[in-house]
Order: C-alpha cells, then structure tokens, then sequence
C-alpha cells in the first residue's frame, strides 16, 4: 500500500516534464516562424541591384555597342551619346540589364534571336548573364534563351543569338570607360609573379644593409 503514492507521485512528476517540454517545444517553432517571416519582409541590404555606368567593345568592329531606340549596333564611337550605358545588376550576381543612357531602352533578345531594344527591360527577355572569358573578354548569353549570345558581326548589326557560340569573336566585349574618364580599376596596378622576378628579388641587393 506504501507504494501507491510514490507511484502515483512520480507518474505526476512524469506528465509535468511531458507537459513542460511540449510547450517548450511550441514556443520554438512558433518563435523561427516568426524569425523568418520578419526576415523575408525586410529585403537584405546586400542584395539590392548595382548600377554601373560603362562602354561595350566590340572585338570583332573595333568600337562600341550602341542603343539607338529599337536598333542596336556596335558601330558607337569611343565616348558617343549612344555607346553610354546603364548596366544594372544584382549584388552578388551575374544577371544584368543594359540600358542605353541616352535612348532609355534596353537591349533585349526576342523568341527569334533577334537583338531589340524595348523601353521596358523588366522581362526575362532583356536579361544576361556575364561570362568572363579567359582572353579577359566578357560574352553575355540570354537568361531565358540558353546558348544564345549577343553578338554583332563586322558590320556592326546584331547576329541571331541561334548563329552564336561563346568561341566566336562576335560575342566578345570588353568593359571600357569613355574617352577622357578614368575608371576605378585603374587605381590599382596588377602584376604576375613568376619564378624569373623571385630569383631577381632574391638576387637584388639590398641598399639597407650597406
């Protein structure tokens, strides 16, 4: 009879830990629900759209691509009003929108492959995806067509992006600042280091010890 109420004391006790973890439980999974939709309400800073400002190269006419309107060529001088452009693009992405500073329009590729501009770059048409190449150009290839690249031949018109592939010269840029602007890049000085300028370090003397 003794043992009853030890029982019965400790099957209380048991309930009350059971209890107590539950609601322990619900008040986690109630407050990450809460941490999450607080966090997907505020926009993280860090991914709010660049704007760059800067000139394409055309490698294969030798000048800079152009947004006239709806028409677009590579035949832009360096430092022409047309051949400024607005690229707009994620912080930590590769996605960007090409905008003529001058003409307001973007350049877009249709469901044909055809190079247009449109006022409204919005769409998944008027969206690319930079490529560094290791001949230190830049291709930009549709998000929304895959493989096919804006390109211009040697007279400067666009190509079909159905014609393109990243190994043609058509499709190759390069990021240029207008005549007379230093970019911010130049700021900086790169160099290679190679077993040959090691060995001259190491062989020059050092005026210090002298």
């Amino acid at each position: 009879m003794s043992l009853l109420p030890s029982r019965f004391i400790y099957l209380c006790l048991h309930f009350l830990v059971l209890y107590f973890q539950l609601q322990e439980s619900q008040q986690s999974t109630a407050d990450f629900s809460f941490y999450i939709e607080n966090h997907t309400r505020n926009p993280d800073d860090l991914s709010r759209k660049q704007v760059r400002i800067y000139q394409l190269y055309s490698r294969t006419t030798g000048k800079h691509v152009q947004i006239l309107g709806k028409k677009i060529n590579a035949n832009g001088d360096d430092g022409g009003t047309y051949a400024l452009l607005v690229v707009e693009t994620e912080t930590f992405g590769s996605h960007v929108r090409i905008k003529g500073k001058e003409s307001e329009h973007y350049i877009c590729m249709n469901e044909k492959g055809k190079i247009v501009g449109r006022p409204d770059g919005r769409k998944q048409e008027c969206v690319f995806v930079e490529e560094f190449l290791e001949n230190n150009y830049t291709a930009l290839v549709s998000a929304k067509y895959k493989g096919w690249y804006l390109g211009f031949n040697r007279k400067g018109r666009p190509k079909k992006g159905s014609n393109t592939t990243q190994r043609q010269q058509e499709v190759h840029f390069m990021k240029r600042q207008p005549k007379g602007k230093a970019g911010p890049l130049e700021e900086f000085r790169f160099t290679t280091v190679t077993k040959r300028t090691r060995r001259a370090r190491r062989l020059k003397p050092n005026p210090k010890r002298n």
